[in-house]
């Protein structure tokens, strides 16, 4: 070993043996999915629904689209929407060009848990980051971004 380099330790984390793209992308997503169901957990939602709260935040999307993001087939979506909606976080509208085809909307209180719940997810994934310099802070932040573009999510 060089006489300048750091050894790997849990103290030294930015020095860490290099885990290869898959364990390391791997781990990362489960480090972040950890952050966000305990927020989730936090404010009495479950981690699907925390993420219906984030694609609501600043869109109105058609049942059909939002199942689709999610995941979810009808039937599970009109569940989920349906205890939000008596919640009293979302509302369903009839589509203006469309009265067979609802938009789902947030409420003022979903609007709310969703601008709190962003704001402490934010601060707990990006203490994920905080061992980590600007710049590669930075180019974390484009290679993710390549990687989502890249992989057509929203």
């Amino acid at each position: 070993m060089p006489d300048d380099a750091v050894p790997s330790s849990p103290t030294h984390p930015a020095e860490s043996a290099d885990l290869g793209i898959v364990d390391a992308l791997a781990r990362l997503s489960f480090a972040v999915q950890g952050e966000l169901g305990s927020v989730a957990a936090e404010n009495g939602l479950s981690l699907v629904q925390l993420r219906l709260l984030g694609v609501l935040r600043d869109r109105e999307p058609g049942m059909r689209e939002l199942a689709d993001h999610l995941g979810l087939d009808k039937s599970s979506m009109t569940g989920l929407a349906d205890r939000a909606e008596r919640r009293g976080l979302l509302r369903r509208t009839p589509a203006p060009h469309d009265k067979r085809a609802v938009r789902v909307s947030l409420t003022p209180q979903g609007h709310e848990l969703a601008r709190a719940a962003t704001d402490e997810a934010g601060r707990r994934i990006l203490a994920l980051t905080a061992h980590l310099t600007d710049a590669q802070r930075s180019q974390l932040s484009c290679l993710a971004g390549m990687l989502v573009a890249g992989a057509g999510v929203l």
